[in-house]
C-alpha cells in the first residue's frame, strides 16, 4: 500500500512523533493510554523516518522504540529494538556516541530480564 504523502510531511511526522515520544516519556504519572501512545508515536515516527531518513534516524528511532518497551517492563521486545539499533550503527559507522547508546538500551534490556552479567558486560561498552 502506497501513501500519498510528500517528502516533507514524513519528515514532519517523524520529528513531531519522535518529541511527543520524548514529552510522554518525561510526563510524570502517565496513564494506560499515555504508554499506550507512548509506544504508538515511537513506532510512528520510525515508521516515517523509514520513508525519508538516514540511517542515523532509523538507528535512533530503534533506540527510542527499545526505550519505550523498556518504560513498559517489556525486555523481549526492548533488547530486540536496542539490537537494531546496535546493527544499524554497525554497519553504517555511525561512531561511537550512537554505539553507545546502542549498548545502553541492551545493558538496560539485560537489567529488566534479570541478566545481571550481560547487563554489566554492555553498561562496560556503553
Amino acid at each position: 500500500m502506497e501513501m500519498n504523502t510528500d517528502f516533507t510531511t514524513h519528515k514532519q511526522m517523524a520529528i513531531d512523533l519522535f518529541n511527543l515520544t520524548w514529552d510522554l516519556i518525561e510526563k510524570q504519572d502517565r496513564t494506560e493510554s499515555d504508554d499506550d501512545t507512548m509506544l504508538y508515536a515511537a513506532m510512528s515516527s520510525r515508521y516515517h523516518w523509514g520513508i525519508v531518513g538516514t540511517p542515523l534516524n532509523f538507528a535512533r528511532g530503534e533506540w527510542q522504540i527499545s526505550r519505550v518497551y523498556a518504560i513498559l517492563g517489556r525486555s523481549e521486545a526492548a533488547l530486540h529494538h536496542a539490537r537494531k539499533s546496535e546493527t544499524l550503527c554497525r554497519e553504517h559507522d555511525l561512531g561511537e556516541f550512537d554505539l553507545g547508546f546502542a549498548y545502553e538500551a541492551i545493558a538496560r534490556s539485560y537489567a529488566l530480564s534479570g541478566d545481571a552479567a550481560d547487563q554489566e558486560r554492555y553498561m562496560n561498552r556503553a
